[in-house]
């Protein structure tokens, strides 16, 4: 009897200790994840060459802040909006990476800018000049994105016409935005290199840069992420938003990319429900198609936007 207490308590100890290391483990991959906290990542010299160029431009031009609350809940947003040269109904909303903010954005913004469009950058929540403890990898964005066009529309006027944009996990926040009920001034989104799900992305990072499995520590993350931040990760899905969706979509994605796997955009572009078009860079890796092939990606970006802004 007393041996066999011992092995009952040995059995007791060695699941707490299991417990306590899961938990920990979980806890670790939250806040590694969805923490608010500054880039720090080093982009490839061609890319860090051209932003900084971009970003000296972006402090030049006049711009105006907007702000608004994030839906159900009280964090102030803060997005910078540049009105094209010469007047235009036509405006773009672009959406930053993951752990980044508008200016970092700032190529994209002055493409844009250039080709006559007006420009709305928004701040996600937990980014940049905009409040919040975390950031949500696009799923609760996608409602301020929402609101965001509402508010274009309002300032705007019901002419205007919208086009979303966004790479990286702005990419994921637009499509996951297209399945939402938006304006119908909102008229195509052009998104790059976006992942499927937020489960999958934060699983392939697990196994790519911690050598670990997906299972249980995606699972009991997403338990503490469902009271922390208010939604379970796990259900995050840009393929399930796609197929609510009914706007065209231009998908874009590096052949090389392996943050985000460029097998993730051909699920994503599968199951859209829209018009679409599909275009893999194969010489770039993650968010540099615009900086391998500039000329192209502009190309191909405004004869999309062009086409369904009309």
């Amino acid at each position: 009897m007393k041996r066999r207490n011992k092995w009952l308590l040995a059995g007791i100890i060695f699941l707490l200790l299991l417990g306590g290391i899961i938990y920990g483990g979980s806890s670790y991959l939250f806040n590694y994840a969805f923490a608010r906290s500054p880039y720090t990542g080093q982009p490839a010299a061609k890319k860090a060459r051209q932003l900084k160029v971009d970003q000296e431009w972006l402090k030049s031009v006049k711009t105006d802040k907007w702000h608004q609350q994030a839906v159900n809940s009280n964090i102030k947003l803060t997005a910078l909006y540049l009105p094209a040269s010469k007047h235009s109904n036509k405006t773009v909303v672009i959406a930053h990476g993951y752990k980044e903010n508008y200016q970092r954005m700032a190529s994209y913004i002055r493409f844009f800018h250039k080709a006559g469009f007006n420009v709305l950058a928004p701040d996600d929540r937990g980014a940049g000049e905009s409040g919040g403890r975390y950031q949500t990898f696009g799923w609760l964005d996608r409602l301020d994105y929402a609101k965001w066009c509402r508010k274009i529309v309002k300032n705007s006027g019901p002419k205007v016409k919208i086009g979303l944009f966004g790479v990286s996990m702005g990419g994921a926040t637009v499509m996951m935005t297209s399945g939402e009920k938006l304006p119908s001034q909102v008229k195509a989104v052009v998104e790059d290199c976006g992942y499927t799900s937020v489960g999958a992305e934060l699983g392939t990072q697990l196994k790519a840069q911690f050598k670990l499995p997906e299972e249980p520590l995606l699972t009991t993350a997403s338990w503490i992420g469902d009271s922390k931040v208010g939604f379970n990760f796990k259900k995050a899905s840009a393929v399930k938003q796609l197929r609510n969706n009914h706007l065209p979509v231009l998908f874009i994605h590096g052949g090389k990319d392996k943050f985000v796997p460029t097998s993730m955009v051909y699920q994503n572009y599968k199951a859209t429900a829209g018009p679409r078009q599909l275009w893999v860079v194969k010489q770039a890796s993650h968010a540099m198609s615009y900086y391998e092939e500039p000329v192209e990606y502009q190309h191909k970006v405004l004869n999309f936007f062009n086409k369904y802004m009309n």
